[in-house]
């Protein structure tokens, strides 16, 4: 019988999952070298979506306390995404805190499992990464994780009731691992006029910072119907400045 790669992987999610990387990582607190190995597990705890690094502690640069956090909540999400707290732990382990020039941050934890290997898990979060010699923003890069643009000749349409957003027949089709086609469109083929910047910004490790925009109060007023990456890293170089609609917000024909 064939085994849906996708389905397997999330059946697994509530499992402490890791898998060794050859990239050397470190990290640092406003200049203050803060970790440096490249002796690296990928490390997903329990129902996290998105990994942290885990590193020997030898390989910590600065202090580690231990800890007592208080425990997580009992009606904690099925899915853990990077908004949630790090210090929701749902594997045994120790936490740990990090001193760095005087600040200490909740933002390490060491697992029982001795797959690990005595290795802590080092929150994203608090600290700015480089793998290799690149920075790198907003969490890990997943081995499992692959996004790929292609230029289509689909006509895609996008409404909102009566008004049509956007109108193109040279999209980009963006397809990124466990999420949904999403379509950029050049500007030119965006009804501009029809959207008001949104002050709301993400970030994401392979496409850089999103900004936003919204519709106006006579359609609806909908919050962040839109984005774009004006600056795209890498894997959305072919999309710098395009416009991509949410489904669940508009209607997105194809």
């Amino acid at each position: 019988m064939a085994v849906d790669l996708g389905a397997h992987l999330a059946s697994v999610r509530d499992q402490l999952r890791v898998v060794p990387t050859p990239r050397r990582v470190r990290a640092a607190r406003g200049g203050t070298p803060v970790l440096d190995s490249t002796d690296v597990l990928v490390v997903w705890e329990p129902r996290r979506v998105v990994a942290q690094y885990a590193v020997p502690e030898s390989d910590m640069l600065v202090p580690l306390v231990p800890t007592v956090l208080p425990p997580p909540p009992v009606d904690l999400p099925p899915v853990l995404l990077p908004s949630h707290p790090f210090g929701w732990h749902l594997s045994p382990g120790q936490a740990l805190a990090v001193r760095v020039d005087g600040e200490t941050f909740d933002a390490a934890f060491r697992p029982d499992d001795p797959d690990l290997g005595g290795r802590v898990v080092v929150d994203w979060a608090p600290f700015d990464w480089t793998e290799e010699d690149q920075s790198v923003t907003g969490h890990p890069h997943d081995p499992f994780h692959r996004i790929d643009t292609v230029r289509s000749d689909r006509h895609v349409v996008v409404r909102v009731g009566d008004t049509v957003l956007a109108d193109s027949r040279r999209p980009v089709a963006l397809l990124e691992t466990s999420l949904p086609l999403r379509w950029y469109l050049p500007r030119e083929d965006v009804a501009t006029e029809h959207l008001v910047p949104s002050d709301s910004r993400t970030v994401c490790a392979y496409k850089g910072w999103a900004t936003y925009h919204s519709l106006p109060p006579e359609l609806g007023g909908v919050a962040d119907v839109a984005w774009s990456y004006d600056e795209p890293l890498r894997d959305a170089s072919e999309v710098p400045g395009f416009l991509c609609f949410d489904d669940s917000k508009v209607t997105v024909e194809s």
